[in-house]
């Protein structure tokens, strides 16, 4: 079906269709995003150019028609906003909630196009959509001039890497198409956007509504020389500088279909690749040479930046998903520990010491936030000291792996640069970053290779060393029943040592208080603790607390598989408040003590412990029992094999 009226990139009846292909696959594309405060005018932007481009179709044309009567904002006009709010509580509110993607290509140029949502709440979205953009188009209500709003988009936008901004000032008809309006909003945001290092600007006065300066300059504002939006669009130049750096790329997947075919698949993130080209794979530094590039077109000479490839190489090398390959003489560097740049995309916050799941390219690795280092006010660019990052908040944090990746800086390669962070529990998508640099700590610490290990240590016991976690509301049993556990160890002749949570605070904790940022470093040093002392080839004990779901299974990760138990020491909370034993119920009840586990933060009861006790129905000397038993069916107080 063709466009309403063929347009500059339009397919006609008589238009061959392999030879426009071939014409559209010889364009270079332009990726940008429009982004700004709630109602700017967006959608309606990127509506308006797609029907001035004359890129609408004919059913288009009249659904938009159709829903513009129904839903539109616009009384008998056509809402052109409606071409790309596609939701329909966007159509309902008249805003973008969800990234909107739209294609169209000119005669000079294809373009992606990311319509991203205004609401704060919606601020993961706008990164979303930026993150593969080669130029922004900030847009600003006349009206209203830059906003706080505009700020943190204008700050995001210069953060992922993005140099080019095209400041769209719109609704200029409702301001009488006035000059002066539009040089005061311009200068505002130049002065602004100096500060994050946004040079490159083209302002330029648009109403979207009616079409002015969107594909020709408009006679309602003959005071304004530059270029119309499309026509700047079609001229800025694209970077291409990716090809020009050193290759690397990410191995999606270990391509194995047979035992004659061995290759890494992956997407050529920079530079460009040859048979008989040498590679490095990194984290492990080991090398080889190119045999074949093969796609399933057949085999490539050459591969670049953007082309997703098999590669073979001549030797056999150990690689796996994860790992990069590299140019022999430009290796990346690799390291665990990092400054980094996060955003906040989730309701409940960022704390200090809490484990998430990093994604970077495709490698995923365990990564702790320790510490955050400030927070940065969007609106003033000031450094504010933070223990959490909440919702939408900006931070500069250092983050700590569980083992070493090989990274690029952000500033140089997105791919290799940027990461999300994902609950480790709900498996959500809860932040975004980009990678600053190594520590330099990181690069000085290494692993000691010692000849006593963990199994000499604890074959010198005839034990195995484990860790025993009981967990619980405050009042339910758990020390009582810790002790007695650890008597009958001792008198067995095992070799243990228990963790109290009130000990531990006289000394290895003493600087913490009890917010949650508190609690779960509280709970990460306790688990190292243990995991040192398991090594040793003791029976650790640990009673705490320990509210938080992440930081029990994060302690669980640490110790070798089938030697940690989860003990959950159960008691509904008016029964432990009713034992009260040291009166902390009654202080939280009078308002004496905050964040009290059960009063006024809150306690996620396991999900799949090992083992349960009801201190409702068992008393701690047969709970007691009931554990060493479960120790002993494990077969954690035999010698080890």
């Amino acid at each position: 079906m063709a466009p309403a009226t063929p347009g500059t990139g339009g397919l006609t009846a008589a238009t061959d269709l392999d030879e426009y292909l071939e014409r559209l696959g010889r364009k270079g594309l332009l990726r940008f995003i429009t982004c700004g405060s709630v109602d700017d005018g967006k959608s309606t932007l990127i509506g308006r150019l797609l029907y001035e481009s004359q890129l609408i179709y004919e059913d288009q044309l009249a659904a938009l028609e159709a829903d513009s009567r129904k839903v539109g904002t616009r009384g008998e006009e056509i809402d052109f906003a409606l071409l790309v709010d596609g939701l329909s509580a966007e159509r309902e509110q008249g805003i973008t909630i969800d990234v909107a993607y739209r294609f169209f290509a000119t005669d000079r140029r294809k373009f992606i196009v990311a319509d991203t949502p205004g609401h704060e709440q919606y601020t993961r979205n706008m990164v979303t959509g930026a993150s593969t953009a080669d130029l922004a188009v900030i847009l600003v209500d006349a009206r209203k001039g830059v906003l706080v709003q505009t700020r943190r988009h204008s700050y995001l936008v210069s953060l992922l890497g993005i140099r080019r901004v095209v400041l769209a000032i719109n609704k200029m008809d409702l301001v009488g198409h006035d000059e002066a309006t539009f040089r005061a909003i311009e200068a505002d945001y130049r002065a602004f956007a100096a500060r994050i290092g946004l040079t490159e600007i083209v302002a330029i006065p648009v109403s979207a509504v009616h079409g002015d300066n969107i594909i020709a300059r408009s006679a309602a504002m003959s005071w304004y020389e530059g270029p119309a939006l499309l026509e700047h669009l079609e001229a800025v130049p694209v970077d291409g500088d990716d090809r020009h750096q050193p290759f690397r790329m990410p191995v999606q997947w270990v391509n194995r279909p047979n035992q004659d075919f061995r290759g890494f698949a992956g997407q050529v993130a920079s530079g460009t690749v040859r048979p008989g080209d040498r590679l490095r794979v990194l984290p492990s530094g080991r090398d080889s040479t190119v045999l074949r590039i093969v796609t399933a077109d057949g085999d490539l000479p050459c591969a670049i930046v953007g082309q997703s490839v098999t590669i073979v190489l001549a030797t056999e090398v150990d690689i796996s998903r994860g790992d990069v390959l590299t140019a022999y003489d430009a290796p990346l560097e690799v390291a665990n520990q990092f400054e980094a740049t996060v955003v906040w995309m989730h309701e409940s916050p960022l704390l200090q010491g809490r484990q998430y799941l990093l994604k970077s390219a495709t490698r995923t690795v365990s990564a702790t936030v320790a510490p955050i280092k400030y927070k940065v006010n969007v609106n003033t660019l000031d450094h504010v000291p933070a223990e959490r990052l909440e919702l939408n908040d900006i931070g500069i944090c250092e983050l700590e792996f569980d083992r070493p990746v090989a990274f690029a800086p952000y500033a140089e390669n997105r791919t290799l640069g940027g990461f999300i962070l994902i609950d480790r529990l709900t498996n959500d998508t809860v932040g975004a970053g980009l990678l600053h640099f190594a520590l330099r700590r990181s690069q000085n610490i290494h692993w000691q290779a010692l000849d006593v290990d963990r199994r000499v240590r604890a074959a010198q016991k005839h034990q195995r060393g484990c860790v025993l976690w009981l967990t619980g509301l405050s009042g339910a049993g758990k020390s009582t029943i810790a002790n007695l556990i650890d008597k009958r160890l001792v008198a067995e002749g095992r070799h243990t040592y228990l963790l109290d949570g009130d000990n531990v605070r006289h000394g290895l904790n003493k600087d913490l208080g009890f917010t949650d940022q508190d609690r779960v470093e509280n709970i990460r040093r306790v688990a190292e603790v243990a995991k040192l002392m398991a090594d040793a080839g003791l029976i650790t004990l640990v009673s705490f607390i320990s509210p938080f779901r992440s930081e029990r299974r994060m302690a669980r990760e640490l110790m070798v598989a089938g030697e940690f138990l989860e003990v959950w020491v159960d008691v509904p909370l008016a029964v432990a408040e009713a034992r009260d034993p040291k009166g902390l119920y009654r202080k939280a009840r009078r308002g004496e003590l905050s964040n009290f586990t059960g009063i006024d933060s809150p306690y996620e009861s396991p999900e799949a412990p090992e083992i349960r006790i009801d201190t409702t129905v068992l008393a701690p000397d047969q709970a007691a029992e009931q554990i060493v038993e479960a120790l002993r069916q494990a077969g954690l107080l035999a010698p080890p094999p």
